[in-house]
């Protein structure tokens, strides 16, 4: 077990932090994780799922069969409802992945809402629902556009979100587990609700860490990692900007620490400062 590993699991206990397990992947190696409490061997990465998704639309983007630009009424023309608001024609995949694609903040959320006034299917519900803005405009933080990211991939690539995951990247990189939940009609949520190893979250940042890269092998182009993070998709520079993490509820993070060639990965339930913990982190010295 890693110095870093057992200093860090200290400090969670010092701090009383209701964290479940913490992994890291250090200068390339491979990953190491902890149990600090008894938990299953998978835990819900909640909006986490973001990155992933993100990911998948870089690899589509990178085989050339989609672009950031694409409107997402012509990629999902086929599945257009009628009733549904035309300012969608507007909307960008860009629009999408920036939250800016006009939806109200929350919306298809499914781990706080009740998902019986969605009815069976959603993207009809998300297409015919009245948009408070613009898309392009406002920038409101939705399940709702990682949902549509996860139907526009599934479209694209002429199979479900997460076995296109599985057969391009999680499998050579040595997941060991995922389930992602579903909508009514059988599609990948997107947003939230992927039960991964805490491990395997840490693979993720470190395929960013390293400009697309996993064990010698390239997955992402470097052009991609860039661009999304400068955007920022979802893995967003955090204060001072010696680091760049998503979080997700109740407490789940995963964090890139580039001065350190290091990724910390956590899996946790509410009480848990993730602030606290990336400043500890990035002031980590042996």
């Amino acid at each position: 077990m890693s110095l870093f590993l057992e200093r860090l699991a200290a400090f969670i206990k010092e701090q009383d932090y209701n964290v479940l397990r913490i992994a890291e992947i250090c200068n390339g190696g491979a990953p190491e994780s902890l149990d600090l409490q008894l938990c299953n061997p998978c835990q819900n990465t909640y909006s986490v799922a973001k990155a992933f998704v993100v990911t998948a639309v870089g690899l589509l983007i990178d085989r050339g069969r989609l672009n950031v630009t694409d409107r997402v009424t012509e990629i999902l023309a086929d599945l257009l409802p009628e009733g549904m608001d035309p300012r969608w024609r507007d909307a960008t995949v860009d629009d999408v992945l920036l939250h800016r694609c006009g939806l109200p903040g929350g919306f298809l959320d499914i781990d706080v809402n009740d998902i019986q006034a969605y009815g069976r299917d959603f993207l009809r519900y998300l297409f015919t629902y009245p948009l408070p803005d613009a898309p392009g405009t406002e920038r409101r933080y939705t399940d709702g556009a990682y949902y549509l990211l996860s139907r526009i991939v599934e479209q694209v690539a002429g199979k479900p979100l997460d076995t296109f995951l599985w057969e391009e990247m999680l499998f050579d990189i040595g997941f060991q587990e995922l389930s992602w939940a579903h909508c009514p009609m059988g599609h990948p949520m997107g947003a939230t609700g992927m039960y991964i190893r805490t491990a395997d979250m840490a693979k993720l940042g470190e395929i960013y860490r390293t400009g697309g890269c996993y064990g010698g092998r390239r997955y992402l182009s470097e052009e991609w990692v860039r661009f999304a993070l400068s955007r920022p998709y979802e893995l967003s520079p955090n204060e001072g900007g010696r680091s760049f993490s998503k979080g997700g509820m109740c407490g789940q993070n995963l964090l890139v620490v580039p001065a350190q060639n290091r990724v910390v990965a956590w899996h946790a339930y509410e009480r848990t400062d993730n602030g606290v913990l990336t400043r500890w982190i990035e002031d980590y010295t042996e």
